[in-house]
């Protein structure tokens, strides 16, 4: 096999890579050989059928095993010499013209197999000293007023509700149980059909106006609401459009005394009303701290960020660019709009996320070097409970949860990279300067000006909401 390198430009180098028809010759006599006393024939005992009789019966099937074979053994043998780190996998080409006779002449043994291998590198590049980087970490300790706040909620929740007296009329904080059947421009749509649905008037859960309608309703009236979906609905076909419900009254149900006491504690398993304290408290304090690391890291990539300038593989950005965009116009697509509803352009969006893109894949390739040169591993250990973490998010089906990530190692990997992110993250952290500052609620939960554009592992561009009572008390609960 002969390999000679014909470009190398930046990331780029390309190979240009011979195989003699005498060495594919001989590469399938060896393979027919090989498979001599496996096979069973017909007139032949095991063992006994000539090679030439072999590849009249098995010859093409072989050799293209044997030119499957001579491709990944370029590949290797061409990282191997050359000691690269490839970006991504080898791209193999024949000459456009002459692919299929070539090929088919490789086949029989009567031809050479010329190929072309593409390839991207890595970049070399020396880590950076953190010695003079800064960093704040925002700190936010969880007050009484909040934790009372949480508190009243989860009373409110878990409230009952007792059936008004005969006649009543429904109050705002009622819960009435009504069947509704919607309609627009006189046609039922999915989804606006209902029976025995519980709705506190009030709670703001149906379409803007739908609750105040019901106020003052009474047990066995119907009522004719009329209502406008919001132009920013999540079902795109409903949004924007003016809708009719047929609503009948079924129960009115007035709530019952919100008392936030040991009994409430015990609702919520908790022994005391001091135990549901402390629980609340340490909800709505991994609330914060969640946010405080998440803002932590968002500095710390900064800052590294604007410690390296390398060349970028392609690839890895155009791959990279791919998904981001895609979300993107996805987010777009639900939400119903247009760049120029968002007051830009495709082009100026495409050129500020393929910036993102970038961005991405050089921390990328930081990170990974920095885990690297450290030797940070993630256990198996570590992978199996993300993955039992994983598979709780989806009650009734973790068998088949399970299952699809055991028998998907991309699957798998996608759990361990964000974990191992979080350790090289946690390292680096060693290696920079951090100082606490106490701050607000608001500000350590007021949204960046850019999106948060990370890497392409575990962290995201997402913008984490602010934490909400609501789910404090889950915490609390469970």
């Amino acid at each position: 096999m002969q390999v000679t390198e014909t470009t190398s430009e930046g990331l780029k180098r390309e190979f240009q890579v011979l195989l003699p028809a005498n060495e594919l010759e001989d590469r399938l006599n060896t393979e027919l050989s090989n498979i001599k006393g496996k096979v069973q024939i017909k007139g032949f005992r095991p063992g006994k059928v000539p090679v030439a009789h072999l590849r009249k019966v098995y010859g093409k099937s072989v050799m293209a095993d044997v030119l499957q074979n001579a491709v990944n053994e370029a590949n290797q043998q061409i990282v191997a010499d050359k000691g690269l780190r490839l970006a991504l996998e080898p791209q193999i080409e024949f000459p456009k013209d002459e692919e299929q006779t070539i090929i088919e002449r490789a086949l029989d043994a009567k031809g050479d197999l010329a190929f072309k291998v593409k390839l991207e590198v890595l970049p070399s590049f020396e880590l950076a000293d953190l010695s003079d980087v800064s960093i704040k970490k925002l700190v936010l300790k969880p007050s009484d007023e909040e934790v009372n706040e949480t508190l009243e909620r989860m009373a409110k929740d878990s409230r009952s509700f007792e059936p008004r007296e005969e006649g009543a009329e429904a109050q705002s904080g009622d819960r009435v149980t009504i069947d509704f059947v919607g309609r627009i421009d006189g046609t039922e749509f999915e989804g606006g059909k209902g029976e025995d649905v519980d709705l506190e008037l009030g709670s703001n859960t149906f379409i803007p106006g739908f609750e105040d309608q019901l106020v003052g309703a009474k047990v066995g009236d119907s009522r004719l609401v009329k209502v406008a979906f919001p132009a920013d609905y999540q079902a795109e076909q409903l949004a924007g459009k003016d809708a009719e419900f047929d609503v009948t009254v079924k129960v009115v149900a007035a709530p019952g005394e919100t008392k936030i006491d040991d009994e409430l504690a015990k609702r919520f398993g908790m022994d005391d009303l001091e135990k549901l304290k402390e629980a609340v408290s340490k909800a709505v304090g991994s609330d914060y701290e969640a946010q405080s690391r998440r803002k932590l890291k968002k500095e710390l990539l900064d800052a590294l960020d604007g410690k390296y300038a390398f060349d970028l593989p392609p690839s890895l950005v155009h791959q990279e660019f791919a998904a981001v965009w895609a979300q993107v116009e996805q987010d777009l697509k639900t939400r119903g709009k247009t760049f120029e509803d968002e007051g830009t352009t495709e082009e100026a969006s495409q050129a500020e996320y393929r910036k993102i893109a970038e961005r991405r894949v050089r921390l990328g390739l930081v990170l990974a070097q920095v885990g690297e040169t450290a030797d940070i591993k993630v256990s198996d250990d570590e992978v199996n409970q993300a993955l039992f973490a994983r598979i709780r998010q989806f009650p009734g089906q973790e068998k088949q949860v399970y299952d699809f990530y055991r028998n998907n190692p991309q699957a798998l990997a996608e759990l361990r990279a964000p974990l191992f992110e979080e350790k090289v993250v946690d390292h680096v952290l060693g290696q920079v300067q951090v100082v606490e500052e106490p701050v607000s609620k608001e500000a350590l939960f007021a949204e960046d000006d850019e999106a948060d554009a990370v890497t392409g592992g575990a962290a995201t561009d997402e913008k984490p909401s602010e934490s909400n009572n609501e789910a404090a008390a889950d915490k609390a609960a469970g």
